[in-house]
């Protein structure tokens, strides 16, 4: 399910929802489905050296290794 942003015409609420294929999203505060589609703007993913090295500790956690050498592979599987 893709996540939206929303304009409602009606009280000017702006916001994000998930919608399903075939569904009509509803303004969560007035009720009213005369929304715009907004253009979302996308995020970049952390650069930091301590935001990259949690993400890939966490996904070493969860098994997915294959974007590690096999040295730095050996060398997580030891400080489990």
């Amino acid at each position: 399910m893709p996540l939206y942003d929303y304009h409602c015409r009606d009280c000017q609420l702006q916001f994000e929802t998930l919608v399903r294929a075939g569904t009509t999203p509803v303004c969560p505060r007035c009720g009213s489905v005369v929304l715009d589609k907004q253009v979302s703007a996308p995020v970049p993913p952390g650069r930091s050296k301590a935001i990259i090295a949690s993400a890939r500790r966490q996904a070493a956690r969860e098994g997915h290794m294959s974007h590690y050498s096999a040295a730095e592979r050996s060398k997580l599987l030891r400080q489990r």
